[in-house]
């Protein structure tokens, strides 16, 4: 005699759409928050972009490009004047951002799953959390959380996963606290180029002045 069995699934339209509607606050959130976090970090880029869309609305359109313009203008005239502060306080901070979450950031919990880092507790999963990160320009350091259990041996022999997954030469796995650890990721080598040294600068050697006068 056969037995067939009959598997009925039922679906919840309200408990779908609540379930949508909650993950879309949740995005919506984490963006404002984002978007704020950003503007406290580069207030010269904020405050004029607030100023002109408060021109815009009490004063009208015009009024709200006048000040985006002079804004721009006040950045070029700033980079032009100064590159140095201007790097030091927009460029290289925007960079640095920009460059720790596409390099690490945005594949830390892919990369410690398949390194074998990541822990299960029935239906949840842990991973070990990223603490800072640091871009230079031959040498970004990352500094990460160690989660119970782990043991210091064991992410320094996932270095060369380290440097393989996050696209860098050579990675060092270092334990600088409790439960501490810093990965440094060696992306170029600084001497890889050539540097021009001038020949006045060079030990024992110096321009000598003519001290001659024209007969």
């Amino acid at each position: 005699m056969n037995t067939i069995t009959t598997t009925t699934t039922t679906h919840d339209p309200a408990g779908e759409v609540l379930d949508a509607v909650l993950t879309g606050a949740g995005r919506l959130l984490l963006s404002v928050f984002t978007l704020a976090w950003w503007a406290i970090l580069y207030p010269m880029v904020s405050v004029p972009a607030g100023l002109s869309v408060a021109a815009g609305w009490w004063f009208g359109w015009l009024f709200g490009f006048g000040v985006a313009g002079g804004a721009v203008a006040g950045m070029v005239l700033w980079r032009v004047s100064s590159p140095q502060t201007f790097e030091r306080w927009f460029t290289g901070r925007v960079r640095s951002r920009f460059l720790g979450w596409f390099r690490y950031r945005r594949r830390w919990t892919t990369m410690t799953t398949a390194c074998g880092l990541s822990t299960r507790d029935g239906d949840r999963t842990f991973i070990p959390r990223l603490v800072s990160v640091q871009i230079g320009d031959t040498l970004d350091i990352v500094r990460a959380r160690m989660l119970p259990g782990h043991c210091p041996d064991t992410w320094i022999h996932r270095a060369d996963h380290f440097a393989h997954g996050f696209g860098a030469q050579k990675a060092k796995v270092a334990l600088v606290g409790p439960g501490l650890v810093e990965i440094a990721f060696r992306r170029s080598d600084s001497l890889a180029d050539p540097v021009v040294v001038p020949f006045e600068s060079m030990a024992g050697f110096k321009t000598v002045t003519d001290t001659r006068k024209a007969a």
